[in-house]
């Protein structure tokens, strides 16, 4: 078997261009890990933040980018009877440490993953997690979502946003989207209740008594939904933005079960916007910052090397 992987490192702060296709040592699960085969790899703006800015949180470089992870269990440590080889998962592991998703293989907790749902390849089930999470985490554990409750959503075409919207559709909210008019019929499609135009239309003029507002864009974005807040409302900040408490997602079995659930009912699907070889990562994360990206991008990795 074969002792090394291909993987895409991050060599230094810089644009697209810095991400550099390296051959690196292939892991071992020690104690309470296991090892997945990585399929597929969903690509985040916090991907190409921190390659811009020369590291992921902490992490300097030279470090393998990537968050979303979707394969099979390829190798178990001691001690792990939750999955055996060749189980089907998919997960957040390690954040905000990069697990290093844009590789072959990536080593992490056996609780950092779920099974993947059947019903979903392994390039849709990349795109999930890390947004997933982000949007189960902030609707129901942080501002407890309940039916007949009106929920703004920031950017509602996006990875996040999407998600985000169905999420608090399946809880039983009234929700209203921003995007642009060319996205409307997609959100309303997810089942959003009413649409705002953000390159037209003012949404400070077009809602008020909100119950929570999903902040993903920050800036001045920040005291303009606070202002459109009920007396006791939510502002769910995802953006880092100086002025702001933030939510920052973190790995999440429970969660991950629950978008799991979400999924097999038919409740939530996830939008593939673009999909590209391990090897164009770069293209990927010039895609990605285009900010115009509907729905999820992904890395495909298994399927890319002739095998």
């Amino acid at each position: 078997m074969t002792k090394t992987m291909r993987a895409i490192s991050v060599q230094r702060a810089g644009g697209p261009e810095v991400l550099t296709e390296v051959e690196l040592p292939k892991p071992e699960p020690g104690p309470v890990e296991i090892l997945v085969r990585v399929h597929a790899a969903g690509v985040n703006p916090t991907d190409w933040k921190g390659r811009a800015r020369g590291h992921a949180f902490t992490t300097p470089p030279p470090y393998v980018p990537g968050y979303d992870v979707s394969g099979v269990v390829e190798a178990v440590g001691p001690g792990v009877l939750m999955y055996q080889p060749g189980d089907e998962v998919f997960g957040m592991p390690l954040f905000p440490k990069p697990p290093g998703a844009y590789a072959e293989y990536v080593v992490a907790p056996p609780r950092h993953f779920a099974r993947k749902p059947a019903g979903l390849d392994h390039t849709t089930a990349a795109g999930l997690p890390l947004a997933g999470l982000t949007a189960w985490q902030s609707l129901v554990d942080h501002a407890n979502v309940q039916p007949g409750q009106r929920v703004l959503v920031h950017a509602a075409a996006g990875g996040v946003g999407h998600l985000a919207v169905q999420i608090a559709k399946a809880r039983g909210a009234y929700v209203i989207g921003t995007a642009s008019a060319a996205k409307h019929d997609f959100v309303r499609g997810l089942g959003a209740d009413e649409m705002i135009d953000y390159r037209t239309e003012d949404f400070t003029e077009k809602t008020g008594d909100l119950d929570i507002v999903i902040d993903t864009i920050g800036g001045d974005y920040g005291p303009k939904s606070r202002a459109v807040l009920r007396p006791g409302g939510i502002h769910v900040v995802l953006a880092n933005a100086a002025d702001d408490t933030f939510l920052l997602v973190e790995p999440d079995h429970a969660g991950m079960l629950a978008l799991v659930d979400l999924v097999e009912t038919g409740r939530l699907t996830v939008t593939v916007d673009s999909v590209f070889p391990l090897g164009d990562a770069a293209k990927a994360h010039e895609r990605g910052e285009t900010g115009t990206a509907t729905g999820k991008i992904v890395l495909t990795v298994v399927g890319n090397t002739g095998e």
